[in-house]
């Protein structure tokens, strides 16, 4: 889940947070039993969907092509700010994997296409120090993933999802998907990219969530 609440009404967003928070101290869906992403293919606690649920709070950032803006910064040697044109004219690739949420569901088969994390770090050449990656959201929202898990040759920035472009709710224009870890890792309306030395936890990692998010291990909440 990727929405930060704070730009939701009051009421909604006090509840989206008590229920979240609840289900951190309450253990939902520990099953206790990791998995083995060799042989298995649905994570422990994980239910199979067909359709792709929506989860946010009906605040959406406005979807403006010919004024967003992407910046990949930090820690690295060369700094980026694409805009819709050039980002578009990077080398595109493609991939299909499935999806697994922390609140338990998973989808299996989504055609993403985007610009792939590899091509980012060949062209901003993060600093020997790096170990982090941290993204905002357009929303306000931020989370962070170790530099070598999104150095995973599954991650990319994604704008299309089965030959179509991403819609809006599911965190168009571009989004991140990073497949193997739970989907708040994957960072709806992206608008920046940091690379840092040091670790910084996210919205819902500083809330009960767990700061890696293995779906294998159950990574679901912090100890």
């Amino acid at each position: 889940m990727t929405d930060r609440p704070d730009d939701a009404p009051e009421s909604k967003r006090a509840k989206l947070i008590a229920s979240k928070q609840a289900w951190a101290r309450d253990g939902r869906l520990l099953t206790g039993a990791p998995g083995d992403p060799v042989r298995d293919r649905l994570p422990p606690g994980q239910r199979l969907v067909k359709d792709w649920p929506v989860l946010d709070l009906g605040a959406l950032p406005q979807r403006d092509l010919e004024k967003w803006r992407l910046r990949i910064d930090g820690a690295v040697e060369n700094r980026i700010i694409w805009d819709w044109p050039a980002f578009q004219s990077q080398p595109q690739s493609r991939i299909r994997t499935d999806i697994h949420c922390v609140t338990g569901w998973s989808r299996y088969d989504n055609g993403w296409e985007g610009v792939s994390a590899a091509h980012i770090l060949d062209l901003v050449k993060p600093h020997a120090e790096a170990r982090h990656c941290i993204f905002y959201s357009r929303d306000g929202y931020t989370t962070n993933v170790r530099l070598d898990r999104f150095a995973d040759d599954e991650v990319m920035l994604a704008h299309s999802w089965e030959g179509k472009p991403l819609s809006q709710p599911h965190g168009g224009p571009v989004r991140v998907v990073m497949p193997k870890w739970y989907l708040w890792k994957s960072a709806k309306w992206l608008r920046r990219i940091e690379f840092s030395v040091d670790d910084k936890p996210g919205y819902w990692e500083t809330r009960g969530y767990h700061n890696e998010g293995d779906p294998w291990k159950e990574e679901r909440y912090s100890d």
